[in-house]
Formats: C-alpha cells, structure tokens, sequence
C-alpha cells in the first residue's frame, strides 16, 4: 500500500479545498483590522490540522489513534465554521466567501462521517483514559494480550 494513498481520499481533497479557502479569506482580512488578522491565524491553524490529521488517521491503523485524530479534525471543522461569525460581526466586506467556506465545510462533515464508519473497530488497543476505546470496551476492561505467553521458547538460557 502507498503510504500517501489518503492524498486521493475525497475528505483529504476537500480539506484541502477548505485550508486554500481560509488561506484566501485571510489574503482578504484588511491589514489594519489586527482582531480579524488575529482571528484569521486561529482559522488557518485549524484548517492546517485537517489533512494533518487525516493523513495522521490514515497512518495509524489502530481505532483508538483513528478516532483522536477524528476528533481534532471534528473540532478544528468546526472552529472554522464558528469562526466565520467574526467575520459576519467585524462587517468583512467579503461574506459571500465566508458562505462557500461554510458550505464547504458542511460538504466536509458529510465526508468526515462516511469516513469514520470506515474504521474498523476490531483493531484497537484499549484506551486506558477511556476517550477512544470501540463499542462496548471499557478503560479498565482485561486486556486479550495479558493472557499471551511470552515465555521464551529457548528456556531460561537465551542464545546471545
């Protein structure tokens, strides 16, 4: 498998799509408005974690690393959409923009969903903070792997 396949998933494209928006949107920020330069820095920070993130989720094969990384790219998505609201109050002259980003954010959570049912609960480690674990495996559950002998097949006198 390639390691950069996620390059062609359509959440990554789309957060891609997303992270160029923002970086427009900001372009268009009147320099000597310093709360919406600095409210545009937070924007491009999130939409920087979105293929970040995916490609992080992509790369780890295990549910639990799958669903943190789901979660960062969940709350990023959604900061940039909460964002826009400054915008709207600061009178940016450009909100027909501010529209499409939220529009195409919306088109990213839908993405975003049919992806996560992607992951297969199956692989996983137990997550001991209790966040990210599969359906019905719980922090303190017994861990499968504690009942594997590890005892050496050579006795007590490992060769060297």
């Amino acid at each position: 498998m390639e390691l950069d396949n996620y390059r062609n998933l359509p959440l990554f494209k789309k957060a891609e799509e997303i992270l160029n928006m923002v970086h427009r949107i900001i372009d268009l920020i009147p320099e000597e408005n310093e709360i919406l330069k600095s409210k545009g820095d937070f924007m491009m920070a999130d939409a920087l974690k979105l293929p970040a993130k995916i490609a992080g989720a992509e790369g780890a094969d295990l549910y639990d690393i799958r669903m943190e990384n789901a979660a960062i790219i969940r709350k990023s998505a959604r900061d940039i959409y909460v964002s826009c609201n400054h915008f709207f109050a600061d009178d940016f002259k450009e909100t027909e923009y501010l529209h499409l980003l939220r529009d195409t954010i919306e088109e990213f959570r839908v993405l975003f969903a049919e992806w996560v049912k992607t992951f297969d609960e199956w692989n996983y480690i137990i997550d001991r903070w209790g966040l990210f674990n599969p359906p019905g495996i719980n922090y303190d559950d017994k861990d499968p792997d504690d009942d594997i002998s590890f005892d050496s097949p050579f006795g007590e006198d490992e060769p060297e």
